[in-house]
């Protein structure tokens, strides 16, 4: 079984009464379960009561961490049904406690007035950006790559930070990325596979100008996230996910990022505040 073939596995939940839905997580998770799981199974929870609608944004918090050896429970509350407009709440359940919580919002589909910043020149190509990957996998152990080489996700990140020997760079980053399989275009699932992407490298960026990664002793967890999803998308295309970090303080580190097409659409936009905390 491929990587994806696993994934939309996943995300594929199972009902269980009304309203009520159960995920997994991957056999290889050990520690908790990734933050973008979450976000992505809770958002399909939400599609699966939804008809004729798009989702247009979504606002969550993890709340505790999840446990990838156990089932996660997804409760889903029909906030509201208008004409336009429908509101979802999902909580996501494990031994009885809520570990994460999300509303999200679908628009029926419309017409309007547009407009989009521009998407900024990235200095380094979708295949140079793979050559410099291939490269640094190679100059590394095979215990500490593999968990790249498996994702689902090809990610390709543009001036990346070595996490063993990390040094202050300027708080914002470029990464290219997409799904390793094409699953068609249907809306729905194409935005949860961007959701569950979206989590992998944003709350990085806090970290970048003070020269500290997860394997140099800061404790890391990211406390919220947000998805404004703009226009659909095919996400199995290449898309640059730019991202810059405002401000960190109080051991939290804010960040956004904008995803765009590689033809040059935005198609979504993220924000994440996550805990980043000296040890000891």
């Amino acid at each position: 079984m491929s990587a994806m073939d696993e994934l939309v596995g996943v995300l594929t939940l199972e009902p269980i009464e009304v309203n009520l839905f159960r995920g997994h997580s991957p056999k290889d998770e050990r520690f908790r379960i990734f933050g973008g799981q979450v976000v992505a199974q809770a958002l399909t929870a939400a599609y699966k009561t939804v008809e004729g609608r798009v989702c247009h944004s979504l606002q969550s918090y993890f709340i505790r961490p999840g446990d990838p050896t156990l089932p996660v429970l997804y409760q889903v509350e029909r906030s509201r049904d208008g004409h336009s407009f429908t509101t979802r709440r999902v909580l996501a359940i494990q031994k009885g406690e809520q570990i994460f919580n999300m509303a999200c919002s679908f628009q029926v589909p419309e017409d309007g007035y547009e407009h989009q910043s521009e998407m900024p020149a990235p200095p380094v190509s979708v295949d140079e950006a793979g050559k410099l990957r291939d490269a640094w996998i190679k100059s590394q152990p095979e215990e500490n790559t593999r968990w790249l080489r498996e994702l689902p996700i090809d990610l390709r990140a543009i001036d990346p930070i070595d996490t063993n020997r990390p040094v202050p760079k300027p708080p914002h980053q470029m990464t290219w990325l997409r799904a390793r399989t094409d699953l068609g275009d249907n809306v729905a699932l194409n935005q949860t596979l961007l959701a569950y992407a979206s989590d992998y490298s944003l709350l990085g960026t806090a970290m970048r100008p003070h020269g500290v990664s997860w394997s140099s002793g800061v404790q890391t967890a990211s406390l919220d996230h947000i998805i404004w999803f703009h226009r659909p998308t095919n996400f199995s295309r290449w898309h640059l996910y730019v991202q810059d970090s405002p401000s960190a303080s109080g051991a939290r580190g804010f960040n956004r990022g904008a995803i765009y097409r590689e033809d040059g659409v935005l198609v979504a936009t993220a924000a994440q505040e996550g805990l980043i905390r000296r040890r000891g």
